[in-house]
């Protein structure tokens, strides 16, 4: 897909996508206090993990690298089937030098597309609860705050998840306690039922 900028968004295999993923991840994210808890895993353990893996079949994956008009790696985006309705974002991001212009966004609209295509009801991702950087873009392409986790991994960080079905969107809007339930929530939320 090449956006009106020149800059391009294509969808690469495993192969070819970790090796450029690779050379930036220290410049993206070398400063952060992630905790890879692999490294400190026994054999067996790690054994065990291969096997529970294994078991979980051919899942949707997704690679996509953001490139310049020079067809330089300066972003990217990847994820996993993580159930029957979930698609779950693992890392996305952009090299500083081309950040706020809206190159985020735009591939953020990629996953979605793609996801939505494949049938995932739900997209989420975690983040910082501070990366304003990512939070306001993908707040503004309709994710919502779906949960606050305590991780091992990576500390705080905010669950932000988007629904491809506007019906579960706007139950979400009603359960947070946004909005007043509309007539269509009412109804589906059957609201006129009596108590047993």
């Amino acid at each position: 897909m090449t956006l009106a900028n020149g800059f391009s968004i294509k969808e690469m295999n495993p192969k070819e996508f970790f090796p450029l993923f690779g050379k930036h991840y220290d410049q993206l994210f070398g400063d952060d206090h992630t905790f890879f808890p692999d490294e400190y895993l026994s054999e067996i353990e790690s054994k065990k993990l291969k096997i529970l893996d294994s078991k979980l079949g051919d899942r949707f994956r997704l690679h996509l690298g953001l490139f310049s008009p020079q067809n330089e790696f300066i972003g990217f985006s990847f994820g996993v089937q993580e159930s029957s309705e979930t698609f779950f974002m693992m890392a996305s991001a952009v090299l500083p030098e081309y950040r706020r212009l809206g190159l985020y966004s735009e591939l953020v609209k990629e996953v979605l597309k793609r996801c939505e295509e494949a049938g995932f009801q739900k997209i989420y991702g975690t983040h910082c609860a501070t990366n304003n950087a990512v939070l306001i873009p993908k707040l503004k392409l309709g994710f919502i705050f779906s949960k606050v986790e305590l991780s091992d991994m990576f500390g705080t960080i905010i669950h932000l998840q988007y629904y491809t079905n506007p019906l579960r969107r706007k139950v979400m809007d009603y359960r947070s306690g946004l909005k007043v339930p509309s007539k269509e929530i009412k109804a589906v939320m059957k609201f006129d039922r009596e108590p047993k």
